[in-house]
């Protein structure tokens, strides 16, 4: 069994919304069989696949989040090949957690991560074993990002008043 957790970073005006969290059962991710015999899964975002518009269970309507994420889990059979839209201008990075691929022409093994270039579709074609990967893009915020922890926010001084609300309690868990 596997797990994997997409933490979306905020606008600045944003920051200090209560946090939030949503599992996802597996009846509501949007799936679909592609034609070369795999199978993509999306969790975030809207994407065209064989003509058909997708909409995951996250983000369903464009403009509702800053960042605007993409999140796929696709499985190809050995030897497949498939062109992932991505929109142009987005970050995007793909993790394989089973199998190999060649992407853009770049080799990815196992347990590997690679950031993806700026374009409109990525393709993908799998190793002798098939590929399974996580393919996640966003919107960049072009704003800087100062972390501590599990706090993230613009700068240091935001970063100190997060814990002193911290250990005043001011902070609550969800």
């Amino acid at each position: 069994m596997r797990g994997f957790q997409l933490w979306v970073n905020l606008p600045s005006g944003e920051k200090m919304k209560p946090a939030a969290y949503r599992d996802i059962p597996a009846s509501e991710i949007t799936a679909v069989d592609l034609d070369n015999g795999g199978r993509l899964k999306l969790i975030a975002g809207r994407i065209n696949v064989d003509g058909n518009a997708l909409t995951g269970p996250i983000n369903t309507e464009p403009g509702t989040m800053a960042t605007d994420p993409l999140f796929v889990d696709l499985d190809l059979p050995p030897g497949a090949t498939f062109r992932l839209p991505i929109t142009p201008g987005h970050n995007a990075l793909v993790y394989v957690y089973e199998g190999s691929a060649l992407i853009d022409d770049r080799q990815l093994n196992m347990q590997h991560a690679g950031i993806l270039d700026d374009g409109t579709f990525t393709e993908i074609s799998s190793g002798a074993e098939g590929v399974r990967m996580i393919v996640i893009a966003g919107k960049p915020l072009g704003e800087p990002v100062v972390q501590y922890g599990p706090f993230v926010m613009n700068t240091r001084e935001q970063i100190e008043q997060a814990l002193e609300d911290y250990r005043r309690g001011v902070l609550t868990e969800t």
